[in-house]
């Protein structure tokens, strides 16, 4: 039996609180923003390290980006990870979901002998839930979407996942390979684990593609590669609240209450 590979492609998003977008670019800004791993990626590193623990085998993850990705991406390799692989260059920047997943696709057939690929559902800075099931397009394999638990057999090279649907549960069987997506919350990722710490941080544990190391097209990647834009950007109204203090005996306050709930009843 072949060794068990799993891929985990994590993106590298701006903490929610800094989100900040270019008026001019319409892309996001990333310079002097505080940064983290997309929380559903977490989800899903960790279902990947509790099929290693069980299984053995090896992690590789793989991400897209500016090369200061590279801190954070280590995180993982402190959990239980084994190699970090970064897609990092300028041709690459301002791709959407579909020339994303393109170059991950290209990522992932460079690996080779893939059997499991895990994403998180969906990233905290786009949340469109495209990637998995456009990465299983591109690879021409199933797909098993809005997973909160999965279970494999090596052997047989199957994996089953379950996911939760009004009033119960679906379970989905497919064979190797397979795109895997987390659900968001549905484990709670493990903490760093400090003993292998300075060995993630040591050189060699990551490897930098650039556009000329992957079988990739210049029209199918970045900007030129991406058919969507967004074209403006508005700040959702708010909801106001009125907040009112009534006065009285307890008996006179319920009867003001029980007008005002009768007014706008």
């Amino acid at each position: 039996m072949s060794t068990l590979h799993i891929v985990v492609c994590i993106k590298v998003v701006p903490k929610p609180e800094e989100i900040a977008v270019d008026q001019e670019t319409m892309l996001l800004i990333r310079d002097g923003v505080r940064s983290e791993i997309n929380p559903p990626d977490m989800n899903a590193i960790e279902m990947a390290l509790k099929l290693k623990d069980q299984y053995g085998g090896r992690i590789s993850i793989l991400s897209m980006g500016p090369l200061f990705f590279a801190d954070y991406l280590r995180a993982p390799l402190a959990m239980g990870a084994d190699h970090i692989y970064l897609m990092s260059d300028r041709q690459f920047g301002g791709a959407d979901t579909l020339a994303t997943t393109y170059t991950l696709a290209a990522g992932i057939r460079k690996l080779g002998n893939v059997d499991l690929i895990f994403c998180g559902e969906e990233s905290s800075d786009g949340a469109t839930g495209q990637v998995p099931a456009g990465l299983a397009e591109w690879l021409g394999i199933n797909q098993l979407t809005q997973m909160d638990e999965v279970v494999i057999d090596p052997k047989k090279k199957l994996a089953r996942g379950r996911r939760e649907i009004k009033g119960g549960h679906l379970t989905l069987e497919t064979p190797f390979p397979v795109v895997i997506s987390a659900k968001t919350a549905c484990n709670e990722p493990r903490f760093m684990d400090y003993t292998i710490k300075p060995w993630a941080f040591e050189e060699g544990r990551i490897t930098i593609w650039r556009r000329e190391d992957l079988e990739v097209e210049d029209d199918h990647i970045g900007l030129s590669g991406s058919p969507t834009r967004v074209s403006g950007l508005k700040q959702a109204p708010g909801r106001s609240r009125q907040r009112k203090f009534l006065k009285g005996n307890p008996a006179e306050i319920a009867n003001q209450l029980g007008k005002i709930l009768q007014a706008t009843s």
